[in-house]
């Protein structure tokens, strides 16, 4: 009977196969799919981005049972929420930093491309507007927020070409001097210097991840048409696990 791991990589190398994704291999001591992008191709990128909104379909269950509050090393990202203030959650997931938001009386709109967790929102948060969204189509007018958080969503996007649509669709809605939070996972360690891993996130078959430098997250926001202001690190949890953040400006 075939292992675990071994249908993990089954998987993703049917995802890879006739495509312009490259090599594959399995770490077993982190259940590490590591593959190769280095061509990547614009079906690639459409597979890989339907791949990670079923996965989190799949999994949302799961990681809203682990996943239900936010993080208290994030607290000062949201000390700069005013009252009244418009404030997209963009990739808002399950909506577990909702109570962040309303408790500085933040009017508050939150969008995830996952039916499934959309629907956890709503259920935890009946009073809350959330909508099923894609970040590179966003259904609102331009200069809509005064403030945009990203938490934990752009690593999950490959291609510099889809990170610079997403990153643009959000200027597009933010008002003029209105501020991008923005956090990503640091995986360096973990992914063994590959810049784009596919890891088994909370039961799923191996999902997306890109490998992010401060450096590298930087550039990609100026170039995306923004200020950036302040970045940095976050340590997260007892671990502890490293994130890298950006505040930028319009």
């Amino acid at each position: 009977m075939l292992g675990h791991s071994t249908l993990w990589l089954l998987e993703i190398f049917l995802l890879t196969k006739e495509s312009s994704l490259g090599v594959l291999a399995l770490d077993s001591k982190s259940s590490l799919i590591i593959v190769s992008f280095e061509f990547m191709k614009e079906k690639d990128i459409k597979k890989i981005l339907t791949k990670t909104v079923e996965d989190y379909n799949s999994i949302s269950s799961k990681y809203s049972s682990v996943r239900s509050q936010g993080w208290k090393e994030l607290s000062f990202l949201f000390d700069s929420v005013s009252y009244k203030e418009k404030v997209l959650d963009l990739g808002c997931g399950n909506g577990r930093f909702y109570e962040d938001f309303i408790s500085k009386g933040a009017n508050y709109f939150g969008v995830d491309p996952s039916v499934e967790m959309i629907k956890i929102c709503k259920d935890s948060y009946p009073q809350g507007d959330f909508r099923v969204a894609y970040g590179n189509e966003l259904p609102f007018e331009e200069e809509y927020f005064d403030k945009i958080f990203s938490i934990a969503v752009l690593h999950h996007i490959p291609s510099i070409s889809s990170r610079k649509e997403f990153l643009k669709e959000a200027r597009r809605v933010l008002k003029k001097n209105g501020l991008i939070f923005l956090t990503v996972w640091d995986l360096k360690e973990k992914a063994g210097g590959k810049k784009n891993v596919m890891i088994p996130w909370y039961g799923s078959k191996g999902t997306y991840f890109h490998c992010f430098n401060l450096k590298e997250l930087i550039q990609l926001v100026e170039e995306s048409g923004f200020e950036v202001i302040k970045s940095g690190e976050i340590l997260v949890g007892k671990k502890p696990y490293s994130n890298f953040y950006i505040i930028a400006r319009k």
